[in-house]
């Protein structure tokens, strides 16, 4: 599992406007009002579900933006398994402190490791297969640098960070362009040796077009049935990768692994994920 950590400097500025919003310019007027100046405490980070953790190396960094004085010990690494009650991170030090990037750092953690471990999920059922499961761009704004790194967190790969990552031609592209053999040689054309060409074609018949137009590096079988996959699979026979998409949930992931596709994208890691249940606990 890769574990891996994001440069700090990228995260700095999501962290640091997730902390402005909720403290408003003011702070924690709460714990100002009724906390003396000087309280230490000891906190928790502890888990109340079972899954996959991401987002711990957030969660501190919240906690340091706030106060560079807090004791902070990560004892469960982003892309661990958890249960309940396993304790992920302590905390020692103001207690003022701890309260003000409380919120922040469970949010960002709660929501990181619900993909992660959804992303586990998918991944567990592609076992014994060659298929890969990948994230979209169906990213919350501002946070898709995190979100896919909870993908990679989950055993999952990452799909184009933006639209300067690849060409990826869909079906829009084609209807503007005029047709798949205009769109691919003008792809072609505009492409630098490091670029790769992507095309989505949603029927067998736009598939036989592509291949017959010298085909792309991966082509995208979108919304199609697990046969018509599995023909298009034969059909590539190794000429580009293959990918599926849409409508890909979890009870018929297995299947649609089994046609042989190279990767399985799933909107549904970032954008339909339920919060992973975390508690700061005193």
């Amino acid at each position: 599992m890769d574990n891996s950590t994001i440069p700090d400097f990228f995260l700095n500025d999501i962290i640091k406007r997730a902390l402005d919003e909720d403290l408003g310019g003011v702070g924690d007027i709460t714990s100002r009002a009724v906390i003396p100046n000087g309280t230490k405490y000891k906190a928790k980070i502890n888990s109340r579900s079972t899954g996959v953790i991401s987002g711990m190396q957030i969660a501190q960094m919240a906690f340091l933006m706030i106060d560079r004085k807090l004791e902070i010990n990560t004892l469960i690494k982003d892309g661990s398994r958890v249960s309940p009650k396993d304790t992920c991170m302590t905390i020692e030090g103001d207690a003022k402190s701890i309260l003000m990037a409380e919120r922040v750092a469970l949010n960002f953690a709660g929501r990181l490791s619900a993909i992660s471990t959804m992303t586990s999920n998918f991944v567990s059922e592609t076992e014994g297969t060659k298929a890969k499961i990948t994230c979209t761009r169906k990213t919350t704004p501002g946070l898709r640098l995190v979100e896919k790194e909870a993908v990679r967190h989950g055993g999952g790969s990452n799909h184009r960070y933006g639209l300067n990552d690849a060409i990826m031609i869909k079906d829009n592209h084609i209807a503007a362009a005029g047709s798949i053999k205009e769109v691919l040689e003008r792809a072609r054309k505009f492409a630098s040796h490091m670029s790769a060409i992507e095309i989505e074609v949603d029927t067998l018949n736009q598939l036989e077009m592509v291949l017959s137009c010298g085909g792309a590096n991966v082509v995208l079988l979108d919304n199609m049935t697990n046969k018509d996959m599995t023909t298009a699979v034969e059909m590539v026979d190794g000429l580009m990768l293959v990918e599926a998409s849409g409508n890909m949930t979890l009870d018929r992931i297995s299947s649609v692994a089994s046609t042989g596709v190279d990767f399985i994208s799933v909107g549904g890691l970032t954008h339909s994920v339920t919060n992973f249940d975390l508690g700061l606990d005193f």
